[in-house]
């Protein structure tokens, strides 16, 4: 019997991984000094931590784009979470980084988000700025995992490493762009990575959903030169469903193709040696090439004009966005509705902080449950 050991999966990441990978001996740490565990590495356990946590499976809850009564096949917030986990390892493998920190962050990048996709994020903003504060789904994902999960008796939160949480207040991506201040240095190359693996997660099942749904044809998206390319890839005698997926396919592995292409033009251009020379970078490392960005600019806003602006998905987003206004008002006028555990953290929060918390946390089904049960 053989079993690896923490020392020995250290020396596999010394040996196997790029100099400017972060390994874990090399991580900043916990905020909260902890044993560390003998079988696996801290970006491991911070993996695990992640797909334990309350906030994680109330992802499967929570819209994406359809709200969850449209359909069982569409995707929700935590199968769009998996499929960019999906794509950051295999490509912080082949990058020769760190899979287990790129997978960390990209199971955790969305934690943060409302009930009813980015109109209820958009909701709630615009509710606390009437407190002189801001709802950002980025900054409440941090704060799901440094305070508002209770896992252990020791500390609020889930006492991530600095690496984690670093790369979940730096996420962004074309429709994400976060705060500004935070980025006083680049990102490390695994959070590179999730912003592009969120992109081109969301961007195909976006027109895979779109397609299904029947909110735009097929047709419509000869237009677009990745569409061609990828269709030129898959036979025409499938069955329609068939064809879409195998499409669809297609467009992913033309994206991440073009992703190392672009990752080792910039790589070759700078030269890094030290995760230091990453941070210190002029830009992101992690991209795709001019050429390619400029025609996924294309698929970008075919998708915002031809499925997020449409009626069917706006009339869906108003809906959540009354539900969210409905219950913060509420709420804030009569106290004594939120549960007696959110009313116990009143010494250390404010009012509106708490009920953002609360609400930020609900899925959508609980949401216009919650709603129905006020009225």
């Amino acid at each position: 019997m053989y079993i690896l050991t923490i020392k020995e999966l250290e020396k596999q990441e010394k040996s196997n991984l790029a100099p400017y990978a972060i390994k874990n001996v090399e991580s900043q740490g916990r905020e909260f000094l902890e044993k560390k565990d003998p079988f696996r590495l801290e970006f491991q356990r911070d993996r695990d931590r992640i797909i334990h946590a309350k906030a994680f499976r109330r992802l499967k809850g929570k819209t994406q784009v359809f709200v969850s009564h449209y359909g069982d096949h569409y995707r929700s917030r935590l199968s769009h979470t998996l499929e960019v986990s999906q794509i950051a390892r295999d490509v912080a493998r082949n990058l020769k980084l760190n899979e287990d920190l790129a997978e960390s962050i990209a199971l955790a990048h969305d934690l943060g988000h409302t009930p009813f996709g980015h109109a209820g994020e958009t909701a709630l903003n615009d509710l606390m700025q009437r407190f002189g504060k801001k709802f950002e789904h980025n900054q409440q994902s941090k704060r799901i995992v440094e305070k508002i999960e209770k896992k252990y008796p020791d500390f609020d939160g889930l006492n991530l490493t600095h690496e984690v949480r670093d790369g979940l207040i730096k996420h962004r991506s074309a429709y994400d762009k976060g705060d500004k201040k935070d980025l006083r240095q680049q990102a490390s190359l695994e959070a590179q990575i999730v912003n592009l693996a969120d992109e081109i997660a969301y961007q195909n099942h976006d027109l895979d959903d779109g397609l299904r749904a029947g909110i735009f044809q097929k047709e419509d998206l000869n237009k677009l030169d990745l569409w061609q390319e990828a269709k030129a890839n898959v036979a025409t005698n499938l069955a329609e469903d068939l064809w879409i997926s195998r499409v669809i396919s297609a467009l992913i592995h033309l994206m991440v193709m073009n992703l190392y292409e672009g990752t080792l033009n910039k790589l070759e251009k700078y030269k890094p040696q030290t995760v230091n020379d990453i941070y210190n970078a002029p830009e992101s490392l992690i991209c795709f090439t001019p050429e390619f960005e400029q025609k996924n600019n294309f698929l970008r806003q075919f998708l915002y004009l031809n499925f997020y602006k449409t009626d069917t998905v706006v009339n869906q987003s108003s809906k959540g966005q009354e539900t969210i206004k409905k219950l913060f008002f509420a709420y804030h006028k009569n106290p004594k509705l939120l549960p007696q555990e959110i009313l116990d953290k009143s010494s250390e929060n404010s009012m509106e902080d708490l009920i953002k918390d609360y609400i930020a946390g609900m899925t959508d089904h609980f949401a216009l449950a919650a709603a129905e049960h006020l009225t």
